[in-house]
């Protein structure tokens, strides 16, 4: 077998091997919460934290390439099961230092394949493709990045655009309202539920650091924007400031 073989090998027998004992009703609950589309999922159970241990573990038994990451990243992503497509993104994340615009068609391309729960699609936002693209001297990467994927006609795809920014706007501690106003109102013609909540966590995010612009954009389009988004986006606001928002 090749490295890339090994690797993913190895990481699949610990993962099975580790699997921890959840009763029926845990399992039922997770499922509901994940809520996956995809008919042959498979999960088992593991805490993130208990993943990325995992992956640690095989990333320094091993000298690999980028290459040879990018292959394991392909080989656990394209799994049923859920957890093996999180050590992937986390595998993959030890070279970090290699990704460039290949990497990101690599990401959108395997995305919009693979991708059945908003629990990756948000993970790997906000802990792998979110902080690349947060550096400073990646802006023009990432907006480009952002403008693409919110035109994805996959749902996750456009998802990962919203997650991405507000990752971003995490990193600065700061936003560009006009910028953020503008993509929110672009991306209010989706309507499904992962994307409306996408765009009240994208406002709640920014209201952090601009409590009082994203007050006013919500007051200001309160009509028309869905009970959903206001109800996440107002959620980091004063009470008093959430009451007028939620008011009918």
């Amino acid at each position: 077998m090749t490295i890339s073989q090994n690797i993913t090998h190895d990481i699949q027998q610990i993962l099975e091997r580790t699997t921890p004992s959840l009763t029926k009703r845990q399992i039922e609950r997770r499922d509901k919460i994940l809520n996956s589309d995809n008919p042959k999922f498979i999960g088992y159970g593991h805490k993130i934290s208990e993943i990325e241990k995992i992956v640690k573990q095989i990333y320094n038994k091993y000298k690999c390439s980028y290459e040879d990451a990018l292959a394991i990243f392909k080989n656990l992503v394209s799994s049923n099961i859920h957890e093996e497509k999180f050590a992937g993104i986390f595998f993959l994340n030890h070279f970090k230092s290699n990704f460039n615009q290949a990497t990101l068609d690599m990401f959108e391309d395997q995305f919009s394949k693979h991708c059945d729960t908003w629990a990756f699609c948000d993970s790997s936002c906000i802990r792998v493709i979110g902080p690349f693209l947060g550096k400073k001297n990646n802006q023009k990467l990432a907006k480009n990045t952002i403008e693409k994927w919110s035109n994805s006609e996959n749902l996750w795809v456009r998802r990962a655009s919203l997650v991405i920014l507000l990752k971003i706007v995490m990193v600065k501690k700061e936003f560009n309202a006009d910028y953020v106003f503008d993509f929110v109102e672009k991306m209010l013609k989706y309507p499904e539920d992962y994307i409306q909540k996408g765009i009240g966590w994208l406002l709640k995010t920014c209201s952090n650091y601009n409590p009082d612009s994203i007050f006013n954009y919500l007051i200001k389009n309160k009509m028309r924007l869905s009970r959903l988004i206001l109800r996440f986006a107002s959620e980091k606001l004063s009470k008093e400031k959430r009451v007028q928002i939620l008011k009918k």
